[in-house]
């Protein structure tokens, strides 16, 4: 079985951002970002991997595979391309959440987007809150 490679880590989140968000907007967002999604969830900001803050955690197993590990309940990422959001659990039942996000690109387990301006506050936030009740409620409070 290969081991899952994204580990939380101890490196410094703040350090992280300026140093590797490669814009000033996207610094500012993700400053943002991380007052927002700790203020939501009440969980500190970890590094998860070289390059994924995450907030809190839960332990899967894949139903597919014999792969498990830790995971964070909801994170974010300062890309190059865009600002990579791991909010949304990806099911059907979901989708409503996303009628009012605004301007985004789904990838298959993320959100992209250019700059948080471009995205609804109020969505995001009902979005993470949905994301990890969904998330304590499938694998349990970690």
């Amino acid at each position: 079985m290969a081991e899952i490679k994204t580990k939380q880590t101890d490196a410094d989140v703040a350090e992280f951002i300026n140093t590797f968000a490669d814009t000033e907007q996207k610094r500012k967002d993700s400053f943002e970002l991380l007052k927002l999604m700790q203020d939501i969830t009440g969980f500190e900001p970890k590094m998860w991997g070289p390059s994924i803050i995450g907030f809190g955690s839960y332990h899967y197993k894949s139903e597919r595979s014999s792969q498990e590990g830790d995971w964070p309940l909801i994170g974010f990422s300062p890309r190059k391309a865009a600002i990579s959001l791991y909010v949304y659990t990806g099911s059907p039942e979901h989708e409503y959440l996303l009628k009012d996000l605004g301007k985004f690109k789904m990838g298959k387990a993320c959100i992209y987007i250019k700059k948080l301006s471009d995205i609804d506050q109020n969505a995001l936030k009902n979005l993470i809150k949905e994301t990890i009740h969904f998330m304590q409620s499938k694998y349990g409070k970690h």
